[in-house]
């Protein structure tokens, strides 16, 4: 590899002036990343999070070649086209019928953004300005343009940095109960009272449901949702949640909400809407918040250069098409059952905390963070791509991964950790 990549690419959350050594992928297939020197390793990633249907696939493939021949991109302000139409009618079949209203952008974050917003314009439009806040639980990861970093966690959320410039928001701590204990009322008793002192100020709770993702792939139990709900309505503030992560069958339900039986007023998706082909989100909400928005002819005040992209519209439409026609619940819960049966394996090794797993999530949650390089090297190594963030070693694998290929990321793993625990007794 030259040196351009090292002396001139600034790589997420890395050091630009003293970089660490990044591997060249040349090509993708399948659930496997074919690097320069020839060997083929298995993406426990899905490319953070988003192929799920595996690389060159070859449906997809050939929807891009169909409408690139058409268009690729097209303003979306006074005009529309078939792509967006169709997505839009896939995207409202598999939504609750609560959902009414979808704006598209080009990111998880800005979809934030957008949510954000119309929360905001929503009640200033109700004469109730004062709503101007937001409601979040700690180790939330929302994403990293501004008001998205408003609402991640301010300790633990990567943005400590920016605090003088970010609106304050409220936050309480993330729920304790797990996902498949009993669920402790008292999860609630913190949020409840802040509602009750200071909900004229706030104008939403924001959350990811059921996972909380790069706060540390925490997975709490669905009656927390169930009481945000009932909260949200009671105390009159806007409920949305980030399903950047969860949503299209990751946690084993098509949108992790489903789990719960709630309805938010406003979601985010992204990530693996267009099955990890192309940058493209949504945020979509009902009825109300639209009136409240659009109260005397006023509009909601965003419009992105690549709002409803076609291309990347056909391709979301494929994508949605592949997970209904391919049995992809099965997958996604015999990838669970695997990862059940077998990931636990890691909790005899001194380093490890606990292992968690849901949907096609495999956690393991080690006592103090991991060195990045030397992991990232083992793993390798071992012929796979994982990449832990800070104490959390986890795999997001593609839903076309065999129990073969699981194994093998599952060995990767502990054998790994069980390294990291001979080095450390070692004296290492």
């Amino acid at each position: 590899m030259n040196n351009i990549d090292k002396e001139h690419i600034w790589h997420p959350y890395s050091s630009v002036l003293n970089p660490r050594t990044n591997i060249k992928v040349d090509s993708a297939n399948g659930i496997y990343l074919n690097l320069e020197d020839g060997t083929s390793i298995i993406d426990g990633m899905s490319s953070w999070w988003s192929v799920i249907h595996g690389y060159n696939n070859e449906t997809i493939n050939s929807a891009i070649t169909e409408q690139i021949a058409k268009m690729s991109h097209v303003m979306f302000g006074g005009l529309t086209h078939e792509p967006v139409i169709a997505l839009t009618e896939k995207i409202l079949s598999i939504i609750d019928d609560e959902f009414k209203y979808i704006f598209y952008s080009d990111s998880g974050s800005v979809a934030v953004e957008i949510a954000m917003k119309m929360a905001l314009q929503y009640f200033s439009r109700e004469n109730s300005i004062s709503k101007n806040k937001f409601l979040t639980v700690k180790r939330g990861y929302h994403g990293d343009t501004f008001g998205a970093m408003s609402v991640c966690d301010p300790t633990t959320g990567m943005h400590s940095i920016f605090s003088s410039f970010l609106p304050q928001n409220y936050f309480v701590s993330e729920p304790k109960s797990k996902f498949d204990e009993a669920f402790d009322k008292d999860d609630l008793n913190e949020i409840t009272q802040l509602l009750e002192e200071k909900h004229e100020s706030i104008a939403a709770i924001i959350i990811e449901p059921i996972v909380q993702g790069a706060g540390g792939m925490r997975i709490y139990n669905k009656e927390y949702l169930v009481g945000l709900k009932e909260l949200s309505l009671k105390y009159n503030v806007l409920l949305i949640f980030d399903e950047i992560a969860t949503g299209f069958g990751r946690t084993g339900k098509m949108f992790a909400y489903e789990h719960a039986g709630v309805v938010p007023d406003i979601m985010c998706i992204g990530k693996a809407l267009t099955g990890g082909y192309m940058t493209m989100a949504a945020t979509i909400t009902n009825e109300k918040v639209a009136q409240g928005i659009e109260k005397d002819g006023n509009i909601l005040m965003h419009g992105p250069t690549f709002m409803a992209n076609p291309l990347a519209c056909k391709v979301a439409s494929t994508s949605i098409d592949l997970l209904l026609n391919n049995n992809w619940q099965d997958k996604v819960l015999g990838i669970e059952k695997y990862l059940k049966e077998n990931l636990t394996i890691c909790e005899k090794l001194e380093k490890v905390k606990e292992v968690r797993v849901i949907g096609a999530i495999g956690v393991v949650e080690l006592h103090k963070n991991v060195d990045m390089d030397f992991v990232t090297k083992e793993f390798v190594k071992r012929g796979v791509w994982i990449r832990p963030f800070m104490k959390t070693v986890y795999i997001m694998p593609p839903y076309i991964t065999k129990e073969d290929e699981l194994q093998k990321l599952i060995d990767a793993i502990y054998e790994t950790i069980q390294i990291m625990d001979l080095i450390k007794n070692m004296g290492v």
